[in-house]
């Protein structure tokens, strides 16, 4: 069985058939206090950032993989390693499922046990990190099932919607 490869689930590389998948989910305001993203991007950029998707993580750093159901090529959602650090062998690590259908199914538990997996077993990390807002009850619940651990909160870390809210630091040490 592949290693990428779960029950209901697996993570594959992104492709250029992915294009309009990341357009629409970079572009969905409503998941921009998440990602932390401010501005829109043109499909210009998201094409460029795909053609250089066959970068390794060693040298961009990150690896975003895209969260498929079996027997299905289309993607419902994303999983990432950002601020990848070989020499302190760390990463962080993030995950969202775009449409709130296929939500509370079990499929990012799956992605995330995956990641996971890799990234002590094939990366040979120490550590994996999160930062979650305090509000976000469903990704702490998800990262705190798989032994991620609250180490510190950021007070006022971040302004949305005219309102700071606090982030949490959460970390999974191997």
């Amino acid at each position: 069985m592949n290693s990428l490869q779960g029950q209901h689930i697996y993570l594959r590389a992104l492709e250029p058939e992915d294009l309009e998948f990341v357009y629409a989910l970079e572009n969905d305001t409503s998941v921009w206090e998440i990602s932390q993203t401010q501005t829109p991007y043109s499909k210009f950029l998201i094409r460029q950032y795909l053609d250089n998707a066959h970068q390794d993580i060693y040298e961009a750093k990150q690896l975003r993989l895209a969260i498929c159901k079996n027997n299905s090529f289309e993607a419902i959602g994303l999983i990432d390693l950002f601020d990848y650090d070989p020499k302190n062998q760390r990463a962080g690590i993030g995950i969202l499922i775009k449409n709130p259908e296929n939500r509370h199914h079990g499929f990012g538990q799956q992605a995330l046990k995956l990641l996971i997996d890799y990234s002590f077993e094939h990366l040979l990390l120490h550590q994996l990190f999160a930062t979650i807002a305090t509000s976000n009850q469903a990704s702490i619940s998800l990262f705190t099932t798989f032994g991620f651990q609250c180490v510190g909160i950021k007070k006022d870390w971040n302004f949305n919607h005219g309102i700071f809210s606090d982030e949490a630091l959460y970390q999974l040490i191997r």
